[in-house]
């Protein structure tokens, strides 16, 4: 085991390479609650991340610090852009999906799927035909500290929704808490964190890979690809060579394509989600608890992960 910095712990040698020796783990603002759904605008040059009991999305700028760009929020949680640059996000109080128009706008794109309401969609990523995947599991309705107790109408799964039609399909429904979500470079593969059921003693727990299918809109497979250790799998993105960098309770965890663990970035907290972003996409920002911290890497986001 050999550190390239004090904040990094490396496996392989495959890990050595994506990080600097001259590179640390940055605070850049701290006191939130419960931090989520972290989102890059190059173009504005900030970061967009939701503070859930708080319900409102916060804006991080080099330049500025923080803002706040939405409140309420209707305990938004993860967010992506899609190919026009629009912001897509995921609501739990409200159940839905909504984007926001360039007019300042916001459209409601699903609230429903099979008859039913949905039940608190979590993360959400758009592929590169424009097509909206998201994970819809029962966390966000289970208490009142993020977003409020409600019913569910339906089993949790992972849908796919096609803006064209404005249709959502269930595109997989064997989960007990489908949550992070991302595509391979070539979006060939689709990894997903099962969270597990809500309260189980035993809960199922791993990242699973689905392979995406020729029509581009439906999954197979769906095998254990990797299990976090400590804590579990909630938000990830993938880099440009395929590896998932993948929140764990001890920091990132930095997982190969062949699905071992080639390293680690230390952090102080627990970090549910993170993304690429900054000029390059070689900067590495993490929502971890209460606070939001940064790395500069020596790998870029892929292409797709917005």
């Amino acid at each position: 085991m050999s550190a390239p910095s004090s904040c990094t712990e490396s496996y392989d040698p495959r890990f050595e390479a994506l990080v600097l020796f001259n590179a640390e783990l940055d605070v850049l603002a701290e006191g939130f609650r419960w931090l989520e759904g972290p989102v890059w605008f190059g173009d504005h040059h900030c970061l967009l991340f939701s503070d859930i009991p708080s319900n409102r999305t916060l804006r991080w700028s080099e330049q500025h610090g923080i803002s706040t760009f939405l409140e309420p929020s209707d305990f938004a949680n993860g967010q992506t852009r899609d190919l026009e640059g629009r912001l897509i996000q995921c609501h739990h109080r409200s159940r839905c999906l909504t984007r926001h128009e360039h007019n300042g706008e916001i459209t409601t794109l699903v609230s429903q799927a099979r008859g039913q309401r949905l039940n608190a969609p979590n993360d959400v990523v758009v592929k590169s035909d424009g097509s909206i995947w998201f994970s819809d599991p029962l966390y966000g309705l289970m208490n009142d500290y993020e977003g409020g107790r409600q019913t569910s109408e339906q089993a949790p799964a992972l849908y796919r929704l096609d803006p064209a039609t404005g249709v959502a399909q269930a595109i997989a429904s064997d989960f007990d808490g489908p949550n992070g979500l991302a595509f391979s470079p070539d979006e060939q593969l689709l990894y997903v964190a099962e969270s597990g059921a809500p309260g189980a003693s035993e809960p199922r727990q791993y990242i699973r890979r689905f392979h995406v299918n020729s029509d581009g809109m439906s999954l197979s497979g769906g095998e254990v690809f990797h299990k976090i250790s400590p804590g579990w799998a909630d938000g990830f993105r993938v880099d440009e060579h395929g590896n998932l960098w993948c929140g764990a309770a001890d920091g990132v965890h930095v997982i190969a394509p062949d699905g071992g663990l080639i390293g680690k970035v230390l952090v102080p907290k627990r970090v549910s989600n993170l993304c690429f972003g900054d000029r390059y996409g070689s900067r590495l920002f993490l929502c971890a608890s209460t606070a939001i911290y940064s790395l500069f890497t020596n790998t870029r986001g892929a292409t797709w992960q917005r």
